[in-house]
């Protein structure tokens, strides 16, 4: 990654930061980007001079256009951030159903067109997605078909966008503070329902997500490619 320009919005915490800290630790630059200002001057600052950010709202075009307008320049593009509810079909209002395509598919989709013009031929894009895509939840029908379309999205960019690298990483349950923000009682009945569920028996760590999409950043022969970081979640 040394003398990289990687972008990430969503790298105010959980597995964007942990990706930004192995990026300027390894020698690179991060653009960070998030909707809240006090959370991004925090992690600009626990990443030190290789670290800018700029607030966006992955919900709004326009800000996602004044968002890279200022770049000359993106090595890598990494977009874990949106913010969408999920519950049963006939529950949920439809607001709230729509919102992981418009956070989490859209903001994704015009992340990537704003930054193509900035994207060196070298580069590359991962999205996020994730293993509800394979293995979906009962209360979460349009949260798993949006993860499903992302991986299908990556898919045909990276057909579209060649010599540009495009990939999609659809982690399992990872303990990040996203989870530690949840009653505790929710976080360890979840965390429980996933071990039983996985492989390996428990849910996934910051930095095991973190490294498979630096892989995904790194290995120039990898494109089109969907991993799954979830402890053989989607396997049961």
């Amino acid at each position: 990654m040394k003398d990289q320009l990687v972008v990430v919005i969503g790298g105010s915490s959980g597995i964007g930061f942990e990706v930004a800290r192995r990026v300027v630790a390894d020698g690179g630059e991060v653009v960070l980007g998030g909707r809240d200002r006090e959370r991004l001057d925090q992690a600009v600052a626990a990443l030190g001079p290789a670290a800018s950010s700029r607030v966006v709202d992955v919900t709004d075009k326009s800000s996602i256009a004044a968002f890279f307008d200022p770049l000359t320049r993106v090595d890598h593009l990494f977009t874990p951030g949106s913010s969408y509810g999920r519950g049963r079909l006939t529950e949920i209002s439809d607001e709230l159903a729509e919102s992981p395509f418009r956070s989490k598919f859209w903001g994704q989709y015009y992340a990537v067109k704003n930054a193509v013009p900035k994207l060196a031929d070298t580069g590359s894009v991962v999205l996020m997605a994730g293993a509800y895509s394979v293995r979906p939840p009962v209360d979460g029908a349009a949260y798993a078909a949006c993860n499903g379309a992302l991986e299908s999205l990556g898919r045909a960019l990276a057909l579209e966008l060649s010599p540009i690298r495009v990939n999609v990483v659809s982690p399992g349950m990872i303990d990040s503070d996203l989870w530690a923000r949840l009653p505790q009682d929710v976080r360890e009945r979840n965390a429980a329902a996933f071990s039983r569920d996985t492989l390996v028996g428990r849910p996934g760590t910051v930095a095991e997500a973190a490294q498979a999409v630096l892989y995904l950043m790194t290995n120039t022969y990898t494109t089109g490619s969907v991993l799954y970081p979830d402890g053989g979640f989607s396997l049961r």
